[in-house]
């Protein structure tokens, strides 16, 4: 039997609030949950599985509708590969670009020298 589990012990698992994972299945990037008997929701293996997954592209800044179109083109199977492969090339893209600007401003910091720029007033 597969294992199952709580809202309660997804959110502790996850790091994810339970708000979070209502709104997650809310806006499609989750399947609608199974329920129990009372209603309750009981996540499954393949559940947990996405949810790490959308964690990840999550904490890379992706946009939450970049990952709903991600999730609705994997659902629609291997023909979708090459699109969804465009949407992280694309996404990984974005971060270099952030990281240079970063990078950056990481230079001003050490090329004019922290000391000097506190001196600075107004």
């Amino acid at each position: 039997m597969n294992a199952t589990y709580t809202v309660g012990e997804v959110s502790e698992q996850t790091g994810l609030s339970t708000h979070t994972l209502r709104w997650y299945e809310q806006v499609g990037l989750l399947d609608p949950v199974n329920r129990d008997a009372g209603g309750r929701r009981r996540y499954v293996d393949d559940d947990m599985n996405r949810l790490r997954f959308l964690i990840k592209l999550r904490s890379t800044g992706m946009p939450v509708r970049d990952m709903v179109r991600y999730v609705e083109l994997a659902r629609l199977g291997p023909a979708t590969v090459a699109e969804r492969l465009a949407i992280l090339v694309e996404h990984r893209e974005r971060v270099l670009a952030q990281i240079r600007g970063q990078s950056v401003a990481r230079r001003i910091l050490e090329v004019h020298g922290l000391a000097r720029l506190s001196l600075f007033h107004l």
